[in-house]
């Protein structure tokens, strides 16, 4: 099926897509990489009159490091995260995570910021940002403003995106030393979303035991969610915790129905995902 007819904007500025925004309202949509936005126009769920593309906006690609931080930009793509040497040397979990979305085509062309935008409740970028305490740079009519992603992303579909705003920038905190990460998925076989997804960020104390951890999963609920109780669980605890922190995997989260299998199927799925994420995420912190 084709799109509804569309009017094509490529603004060369962040000012000048910012001005069509407001100046189109809702008959407008913003266009980063089109893996979303372009198969739900095509079966016509969305009907633009106007389609703004950002792909020639300069500053919205790439990573760089300041002041502790590692800003990576909205458009940038699945791939160029994998391959950005500075992801690679400071979030390997990112790089990692970043090569199990798609195929190829859907990694050279979907971005970041447009898949967390898009607040799919099983895409793994959330999952992975959200375990490594990421933040989202927002632009809009009143200027820009910073969010944490926990709160940024509120249902599934839905974030606090407001009319005219976009989403340019993910800002993400370098862990401190004897801090990994890993993220382990178990991909839907056609679509490549995760069936479940657990990112684990742990942080080692000097004896071993587990300082802080952060754990989001995706792929369960109806938008990603902290794993609290397995965070509680391994609080102070050495490795051989792991398995009975993991069994806490769904505790408190309400399971969306999914023809992948049953409740009681995808929690141990969970807790099997769980386990592999964290014994990987605390054997890199061992090691950094």
């Amino acid at each position: 099926m084709y799109s509804a007819p569309f009017e094509y904007h490529a603004p060369a500025t962040l000012a000048e897509a910012l001005s069509l925004l407001e100046k189109h309202g809702d008959e407008a949509k913003v266009l980063t990489g089109g893996m979303s936005l372009v198969p739900v126009m095509k079966l016509r769920l969305a009907q633009p009159s106007h389609l703004i593309d950002l792909r020639k906006i300069p500053g919205l690609v790439g990573a760089r490091e300041t002041n502790g931080m590692l800003q990576i930009g909205g458009r940038t793509t699945h791939d160029g995260v994998a391959r950005d040497p500075l992801v690679k040397q400071k979030l390997p979990m990112a790089a990692e995570a970043a090569l199990l979305i798609g195929d190829r085509q859907v990694r050279n062309l979907g971005t970041i910021g447009g898949s967390i935008a898009h607040a799919d409740p099983s895409a793994d970028w959330p999952a992975v940002m959200m375990a490594l305490d990421a933040s989202v740079v927002i632009a809009g009519p009143k200027g820009e403003r910073t969010q944490k992603l926990a709160d940024f992303i509120v249902g599934p579909l839905s974030t606090t995106l407001t009319a005219g705003e976009i989403l340019t920038q993910i800002n993400v905190p370098l862990p401190p030393p004897k801090t990994g990460g890993a993220y382990e998925k178990m991909p839907h076989p056609a679509s490549r979303f995760a069936i479940v997804g657990v990112a684990a960020e742990i942080s080692l104390a000097a004896d071993g035991t587990v300082a802080w951890s952060r754990i989001a999963i995706t792929g369960l609920a109806s938008k990603v969610t902290r794993a609290t109780a397995v965070e509680q669980a391994l609080l102070g605890k050495k490795m051989e915790a792991v398995k009975d922190a993991a069994g806490h995997a769904t505790d408190g989260m309400e399971l969306r129905e999914d023809p992948t299998g049953s409740p009681a199927y995808r929690a141990n799925l969970a807790a099997i995902y769980m386990e592999r994420a964290i014994v990987r995420a605390a054997a890199r912190a061992a090691t950094r």
